[in-house]
């Protein structure tokens, strides 16, 4: 059997982090096994379902590189299809028409609670003969009353439902619109998914899903349910989680592949190990490892992961990511130096691209006024002949690389008697605007000698114009 496994998700909304460990997940399983893995879009509702989410969840699979060997399928596309299985299934017996109201239907429900019933469809159009007149029936599956159906989990293990709980359920609705029951059951089953991976919301809807399968005589898939996704302090994961749409973390400045890695220990493990290339996590992963128990959405660890793979990243592969930041925010970065060199400069402090590109801010464009409290502390009237020598050696040089940049500084330190710092920190508070860059030799030759001198003679003149201390 050659492994399929699909991702199916409905386009009422974005593409949440929920959504992406579930289709990881079944992408890792698909991948691992040598089998296929499917993108289908469930989007018969057609009230909440939208275009715009359809491209936000194709947008996100490509960012994170979710690649699919099949599809996107839409549903909306098969209607034909699920009309003609279920004439099939009336023509067979194992479905039936049902005229019954909603008033009707809402008057048993109330009467089944007064009697401390679960409320359920008690299947009153089962044996129904003669149609309605002026009513569009639905179509509802005719379940098995007696026994039980036993869902065999690779996560679970085995969970056993009695059919007497479970009621008729509704395959084609009055307007001929498929349920998400019997679309979800048609379309593994004409597409020969072998494996439905999803979360564990959708446990009590599996033996259901097996009665549909076993009426229409198709194989019944192999299902693992997924465990949800908490926030860290223990309750459902939402917006103010982190549960936004997965195109919020590429806005921010997260890695695709470091958020794949964190999302893959959200439930899985392969013993203490925390960072995991693309291809060790479809080599190691399985299914059997997943853990049951919810897992707890942690963004500062979600933070520390994306910081080991700025860390660790190739230089060229992380000047593209960042220049693609860069032009998604639009951040202008052509009249500044290579991009290799700024992340080569900057990584090392940067928790996000974000980060990066604050940070590096004045790499590409001048600022327009240097911080008041770090320009009383560093460029008083003191650090005027600083400046000056620094300026004046600067101007004299015949390359601008950050070896003779070092060699300036530290000629102008002993020239004056003062430590490197006291020339160093006026240095970076006049072409930085602030406190905190890289080295000042890194620093000064990335922003350019043009663009350096420029903003030394401004903060010279700002020095200048300080009273002298009395």
């Amino acid at each position: 059997m050659r492994v399929k496994t699909r991702f199916a998700p409905s386009p009422t909304g974005y593409l949440h982090i929920g959504g992406v460990r579930t289709a990881l997940f079944s992408w890792l399983y698909a991948r691992h096994h040598g089998g296929s893995f499917v993108l289908r879009i469930e989007d018969t509702d057609r009230e909440r379902s939208t275009e715009a989410s359809i491209q936000a969840i194709l947008t996100g699979m490509a960012w994170v590189g979710l690649d699919y060997d099949e599809g996107p399928f839409r549903q909306t596309e098969r209607f034909e299809r699920y009309t003609t299985v279920a004439a099939e299934m009336l023509a067979r017996g194992t479905a039936y028409r049902c005229y019954c109201s909603r008033d009707e239907l809402e008057a048993m429900r109330a009467e089944q609670v007064a009697r401390g019933e679960n409320p359920r469809y008690d299947g009153r159009c089962r044996d129904r003969q003669a149609p309605v007149a002026g009513v569009n029936p639905v179509i509802r599956l005719r379940s098995p009353r007696e026994g039980s159906v036993t869902v065999h989990d690779l996560v679970r293990g085995d969970v056993s439902f009695s059919n007497a709980d479970l009621d008729d359920v509704i395959l084609m609705r009055s307007d001929g619109v498929p349920t998400f029951h019997f679309g979800v059951v048609v379309d593994d089953a004409d597409m020969g998914i072998t494996h439905v991976i999803r979360g564990d919301d959708h446990l009590n809807n599996t033996p259901r899903h097996i009665h549909i399968q076993q009426a229409l005589g198709v194989p019944v898939p192999v299902y693992a349910h997924l465990p949800m996704i908490l926030g860290a302090d223990g309750t459902r994961l939402s917006k103010r989680h982190g549960a936004v749409n997965v195109l919020e973390y590429r806005e921010r400045g997260y890695l695709p592949d470091a958020l794949l890695n964190y999302l893959v220990r959200l439930g899985w493990s392969h013993g203490d190990q925390e960072v995991f290339s693309r291809e060790e996590m479809i080599e190691l992963f399985d299914i059997a490892a997943v853990n049951a128990a919810a897992s707890r959405f942690n963004p500062d660890k979600l933070g520390w992961l994306n910081q080991q793979y700025i860390l660790a990243r190739d230089r060229s592969q992380l000047a593209a990511e960042f220049g693609a930041f860069m032009d998604l925010r639009g951040l202008e970065h052509d009249q500044g130096p290579p991009l290799e060199q700024v992340v080569d400069a900057y990584r090392e402090r940067a928790v996000t691209l974000e980060d990066m590109a604050q940070a590096s801010t004045y790499v590409f464009h001048d600022f327009a006024a240097i911080d008041a409290k770090a320009a009383r502390q560093h460029l008083k009237a003191g650090t005027v002949p600083v400046l000056s020598q620094v300026i004046e050696r600067l101007e004299a040089l015949p390359g601008w690389q950050r070896e003779v940049i070092h060699d300036v500084l530290q000629a102008v330190a002993a020239a004056l008697g003062i430590g490197f710092g006291k020339v160093g920190q006026p240095v970076r508070v006049a072409i930085t605007g602030g406190t905190v860059s890289p080295p000042i030799d890194v620093t000064l030759q990335l922003i350019g000698r043009e663009r350096v001198l420029h903003r030394l003679r401004q903060a010279l003149q700002l020095a200048q114009a300080q009273p002298p201390v009395s």
